[in-house]
């Protein structure tokens, strides 16, 4: 993987790309089969893909959701605690990926 550089990272899409996406993958693919899988392509679908991977320092990442997730998964199958379950999860993952990716985690 390309060395990790929390500047270049301001510009993620242009230096890490390959990286996030590898990320995003990576993390659908632990969750699937383990939730209902319409939930989980709606959260992938409808809330991650504008969601925003931000570098909080010490090797830590955070996902930053849109402001209208509310909204967004009003339109969701199943109730607000599996929506809520299956995003933590999924954004735990995500987070958990991008520090093995660029190697924070031994």
């Amino acid at each position: 993987m390309t060395e990790f550089d929390p500047e270049k990272f301001e510009d993620k899409y242009r230096h890490y790309f390959e990286e996030l996406e590898t990320a995003y993958s990576n993390a659908y693919q632990k969750l699937h089969g383990r939730y209902d899988s319409e939930v989980l392509r709606g959260i992938d679908r409808q809330v991650l893909s504008e969601s925003e991977p931000v570098y909080e320092g010490n090797g830590e990442f955070r996902v930053v959701l849109p402001d209208d997730t509310p909204e967004r998964a009003e339109s969701l199958p199943g109730d607000e605690e599996t929506f809520d379950t299956v995003l933590t999860a999924y954004t735990d993952n995500i987070e958990a990926e991008l520090r093995r990716l660029f190697e924070f985690d031994s």
